[in-house]
């Protein structure tokens, strides 16, 4: 029989419980991806009640806008062997799942537009050029923060890319509802970080973006 107390106590000395709706994102998009290019975007984000403000999009809004994320999942691959009568799994590989994220919709469609600028860098939907790694991928890094805010458990994706922009669907039958936006990422892997590590990448991650930002508007 479960013994709460005993339970509680447990829970109690490894600092309580982790939960859900704790977490922080930090990533850099290329810088390709940052500029609102259409004329057509800047006048629906000026008729929305947005400013001029939106020619460049600030990547530091993305934690803000982020509503859901994963941590990934990992598998060892096996294959089957036989020895005498009984069969064994051989391990020889892993596999790391596909990190998904679900982002709130502004009404500048802020989020949309950006990954559909960064999957154009991935490949082109005009030419099919294949863009190089190097100018696409960028680390994510995703943290479970505890109660005080502080990262208990860090993941860092190397050479992250969004692969897939999930679809967003109308209804006139439904009552009104806010709109969010599912993204699909690869990765070349994942390493797990403790806090210092952690922290350490998303200053990293934050520095990046300010830099990158402050690029932006410096050619305007």
């Amino acid at each position: 029989m479960l013994d709460i107390e005993n339970l509680k106590s447990v829970i109690g000395k490894k600092g309580g419980l982790a939960t859900n709706n704790r977490f922080q994102v930090f990533f850099t998009p290329p810088k390709a991806s940052l500029v609102n290019k259409d004329p057509g975007v800047l006048l629906g984000t000026l008729a929305s009640g947005g400013g001029l403000g939106n020619l460049i999009n600030d990547p530091r809004d993305i934690t803000l806008l982020c509503k859901t994320v994963s941590l990934p999942g990992r598998s060892i691959s096996t294959t089957d062997k036989t020895v005498g009568k009984q069969s064994m799994k051989i391990p020889y590989d892993y596999i790391d799942s596909d990190v998904s994220m679900t982002f709130i919709l502004t009404n500048d469609y802020y989020m949309r537009t950006l990954f559909d600028n960064w999957m154009s860098t991935v490949v082109d939907s005009e030419t099919y050029r294949v863009g190089y790694k190097a100018d696409y991928c960028t680390d994510i890094v995703i943290q479970q923060v505890n109660q005080k805010g502080i990262p208990i458990y860090g993941c860092k994706l190397i050479n992250a890319y969004p692969i897939s922009i999930g679809e967003i669907g109308f209804s006139s039958i439904e009552s009104s509802g806010d709109q969010d936006l599912t993204i699909n990422f690869a990765y070349d892997k994942y390493v797990e970080e403790d806090l210092v590590e952690s922290l350490k990448s998303a200053g990293s991650s934050v520095l990046d973006q300010i830099q990158n930002t402050a690029d932006l508007l410096d050619n305007i």
